[in-house]
This record gives C-alpha cells, structure tokens and sequence, in this order.
C-alpha cells in the first residue's frame, strides 16, 4: 500500500484501530512510521501541557479585565456580536496548522481552567461570569473540531470527527458538519467514524434522514452496512423502501444485501 493511503490511516493508530497491514507498513517504511511517532507525540502531549504558574500577577490581571469586560457585555452587548468579533480575531491570529490549532486549543483551556482558580483566590466571581466563559471555551473547541474535519488531509479529518465525540453540548455546527462528512467525505474511515459521532444524536430528525440519503448513495459495502445498523437501530422506518432496494439488488455485496434483508425482518416488512 502506498505510503500517502498509509498516512489517512495513521489516525487508527490513536483510537487502537489500526490493522496489521499498517503496522507492518510502519515496521519497514522509516518516513511514514517517523510520521506516526510526531502525530502521537503532538495527541498525546496535549494532556502534558504545563500550567503557568499560579500566582501570576498578570494572568490574575488578565483575568481580572475577562471578567470587566463580560460585566460590561451583560449591560447592552449582543451575545452574537460578541462571538462575531471574537471569529474575526481568530481568523486572524489562530494557527492554521491542524495539530498546532488542538494544541493551542488544549493549552487555551489550561490557561482558563488556571485562571478561574486564580481568580477564586482574590475575589469570588458571580456565576455568570463563570459560566460565559465556560461557554466561550466550549465553542472554541468546537471551532477546533470543525475546522479539523474541513482539512485536506484524511487523518485530520478523522481527527476532527473523533474530537467531536468529546464535546459538551456540541452545537448545530458540528451536526452539520457531521452529516456533510457522512454524504460526502471521499475517505471511507472519516465516513464511518461520522457514523459512529452522530450516534449521539439519533433523536434528530435531521439526523434520521441524513442517514437514510446517505444509505441510498453509499457506495462501499463498509458504510453501507454500518448505517443499516444505525438505521434499523433507530427503528427509521423513512428507510424500509431504501432497504428493500438494497435487498433486491443482485449487484451488491452479498453481505450488504443480507443485513438489509435482515432489517427489514426487524421491521416486519417484506422484501
């Protein structure tokens, strides 16, 4: 196998999926396994990041202007403008480099996790103020997800599916993002681990449907079968006729055509 086909699949290699073939491949190919040594390092790493020290006057400073600025915002500032101005910052300044945006991002939450309790030894701050930063936190991490799964790189973009499955609350954003990877993601890993995220979300309409438009344009067997599981276990009846054409279809892998009978047996409907 060629190294680049090798390199999509380095990201297994993280979640302890990789097979045999890639491990041989990175046994006698020195490049793509001096690859796989950096991306563990850079995953691994972000639990390491080091803290700055506690009593820091200018971090407790910094702080300190966070929270004046969020009073100050409660008084007459849009939520949204907010989140408008911090994107446009962002854009400017934020890395574009997939694994130096995670650990930006990781070191981002380090420094506001330090912060909080930086704050709590000089004075108490009310509960909104925490809790709006707790929220603009979380978006930037979603950000991190998102702009992961838009990456040319396949290993990112699995990266980028995998980091959503870790969010709180993840926002509409990454649904949707979710689902564009399901319909149209070209690697057949990156769709599958889509599969696997939007479990999550089973009780989305939106959701239900886009697996059923994804299961009538699905094209490998692997995805195919994976989401007549997801559908039948969902019990989306939306899929019963997609699945009697699967059934029906000589064509298709043998095995596809025998889970979509059996779904369809799930449902009580004839083939």
């Amino acid at each position: 196998m060629e190294c680049e086909q090798i390199r999509q699949r380095l990201a297994d290699l993280l979640t302890g999926g990789a097979d045999d073939e890639v491990r041989e491949h990175l046994a006698r190919c020195a490049a793509c396994r001096e690859e796989a040594a950096s991306l563990e390092q850079v995953w691994g790493g972000l639990d390491r990041i080091p803290a700055p020290s506690a009593d820091s006057a200018a971090m407790r400073a910094h702080f300190a202007s966070m929270l004046e600025g969020y009073e100050h915002g409660r008084d007459g500032a849009n939520a949204s403008a907010r989140w408008d101005r911090m994107n446009g910052w962002l854009a400017r300044w934020w890395p574009r480099q997939p694994l130096v945006q995670l650990a930006a991002a990781a070191a981002l939450l380090v420094l506001g996790v330090l912060a909080g309790r930086t704050g709590q030894t000089a004075a108490a701050p009310q509960a909104e103020d925490i809790a709006s930063l707790r929220t603009e936190l979380r978006e930037m991490r979603q950000m991190v997800s998102l702009s992961l799964m838009q990456q040319q790189s396949a290993s990112d973009r699995l990266k980028g599916v995998t980091w959503s499955s870790t969010l709180e609350q993840p926002g509409s954003e990454v649904v949707s993002a979710l689902l564009d990877t399901l319909l149209h993601d070209p690697n057949v890993n990156v769709r599958l681990a889509s599969i696997d995220a939007l479990a999550r979300f089973a009780d989305q309409q939106q959701v239900r449907q886009g697996a059923v438009d994804a299961l009538q344009s699905a094209s490998s067997p692997m995805v195919q079968i994976a989401l007549i599981d997801f559908v039948v276990g969902v019990r989306e009846t939306r899929s019963i006729e997609t699945l009697k054409k699967l059934a029906a279809d000589r064509s298709l892998n043998e095995m596809v055509r025998m889970r979509a009978s059996e779904g369809l047996d799930r449902f009580g409907a004839k083939s």
